[in-house]
């Protein structure tokens, strides 16, 4: 029966991938306002104790991921700079010493922000530590990915354009829930450049409280936005990212780039490029450069699956930033379709929306084509900010367009191992969770019949048995 279920999603994909089965739901969202959280509620309250770390964030800290670094604000005093870490809650084995550092911006200033490598640890190991000082110390843990594996199974939760609303919190809430290992975000993190003067670093610290939950036990994996940038003239402030780059640092020196806007991890079976949509990017810029030579050192046999992270999508059929992207998929496209990129995903759109596998690089067609070669282009900029849904999407749907709807959600991609990987969109609906896209992604580099011959006959009734009836239900409900 499983077989049977594997062999109709298949068909039912290669027949929506060649003809014009997009869908565009027709689900009208009941919005919660679209506003900011008031500051007194309980989801930014301060930690209690004197001078108590608050806004903890890991993030992966080299490229194969056994490192991580650890990022928290103590808002009184330096404090210590110090993470305890340990194989066991309250006993730590060994103690990593970070930096600190603040800055300010306007007339605000900053809390104390320390940042802290720790590193040589163990692949697929849980680990406690502690941060802080005496009774105000508090303490998390995180769990590092498998030893990197072309079979090695993973669980990414992806999200965009967050916000700090109570649609905001709606998808962090929901993300939680399904067990994601680490959070791939597409750029667009506090919305803090919709205030004004003082207010915001105000709300740039009220962010780092409010993801805390997840951000302090989970890795997530930073890509930068448009709102970002934060240039106010008016201000003084005119260096872009200031307050992203002071408090959200990258592992960018692991994969050789000269900027932590663009980086790329390897983990477990992944490889993740995150690219910056809002610095140079044409030929013979330093963001060009380093793609071009990181692309070359992609190494499919260890790690299958390649992931790219951008904030403004390639392909859109939304009216909200209609081809934006066109400079960077003019640009970029080819190397994407060249090196068999996976997927990729994009925020900035308020909706969601996935493509087919598609391209505009061939010389005699001015439209997107059916392309093997192509990634999935999945924009989920659905996140829940303050500025609304992106609802009025161009008619008549385009042909590279698989599905698309205005509403808030994440989604989740499941990596079974080298040839499949289960991907959902999940929308938020009045406070649940509901699963609502789905399908089968195979893989780019072991899915053509060639590279599947050198799986051994065993190896490929093990990707079958991996793949739940559940999971496969699913694909027979992905809108069409």
């Amino acid at each position: 029966m499983l077989v049977q279920l594997l062999l109709l999603s298949s068909i039912l994909l290669t027949c929506v991938s060649n003809g014009n089965a997009g869908v565009t739901s027709s689900f009208i969202r009941n919005e919660w306002p679209s506003v900011d959280i008031p500051l007194d509620n309980e989801v930014f309250a301060v930690p209690k104790g004197y001078n108590a770390p608050q806004q903890v964030h890991i993030t992966q800290g080299d490229y194969d991921g056994r490192a991580v670094i650890i990022s928290w604000v103590t808002a009184d005093e330096p404090g210590s700079n110090q993470v305890r870490v340990g194989l066991s809650e309250g006993k730590y084995d060994f103690v990593a010493e970070g930096t600190v550092h603040n800055y300010t911006f306007y007339n605000y200033k900053s809390g104390y922000i320390h940042q802290c490598l720790v590193g040589d640890l163990q692949y697929d190991t849980k680990y406690y530590y502690a941060i802080g000082d005496g009774d105000s110390s508090r303490k998390f843990w995180f769990k590092t990915p498998p030893e990197i594996d072309p079979d090695a199974s993973y669980k990414f939760g992806i999200i965009g354009d967050l916000g700090q609303t109570f649609n905001s919190l709606s998808t962090l809430k929901h993300c939680m829930q399904t067990s994601a290992q680490t959070i791939l975000f597409v750029g667009d993190l506090s919305y803090a450049d919709r205030y004004d003067n003082h207010d915001v670093g105000v709300r740039w610290d009220s962010w780092g409280r409010f993801v805390e939950p997840s951000a302090a036990y989970q890795p997530w994996i930073w890509s930068a936005g448009n709102h970002e940038i934060e240039y106010f003239p008016h201000m003084g402030e005119v260096i872009p990212f200031r307050n992203y780059l002071h408090r959200y640092p990258t592992p960018y020196p692991a994969s050789k780039s000269s900027s932590p806007l663009w980086y790329a991890v390897r983990r477990a079976s992944a490889h993740i490029i995150v690219l910056s949509s809002y610095s140079p990017f044409v030929k013979y810029t330093p963001q060009w450069r380093w793609l071009e030579e990181e692309l070359k050192r992609v190494d499919r046999e260890k790690t299958p699956w390649l992931i790219v992270l951008m904030h403004a999508p390639i392909y859109n059929s939304n009216n909200a930033h209609f081809m934006e992207g066109e400079s960077m998929r003019v640009v970029f496209e080819s190397w994407f379709c060249q090196y068999k990129v996976d997927v990729i995903f994009a925020g900035h759109v308020h909706a969601y929306e996935r493509s087919y596998r598609i391209s505009n690089i061939r010389p005699d067609s001015s439209n997107p084509v059916p392309d093997k070669s192509a990634p999935v282009y999945i924009t989920v900029g659905d996140g829940g900010n303050q500025e609304g849904l992106a609802n009025r999407f161009r008619d008549p749907q385009p042909d590279y367009s698989a599905f698309r709807e205005a509403s808030y959600g994440h989604s989740t991609l499941e990596i079974k191992n080298r040839t499949h990987a289960i991907y959902h969109w999940n929308r938020n609906d009045e406070g649940k969770r509901v699963p609502t896209d789905s399908f089968v992604l195979h893989n780019q580099y072991w899915g053509n019949n060639r590279r599947r011959r050198k799986l051994k006959k065993n190896h490929l009734h093990s990707v079958v048995a991996t793949l739940q009836v559940g999971e496969n239900l699913d694909l027979l409900s992905m809108g069409m």
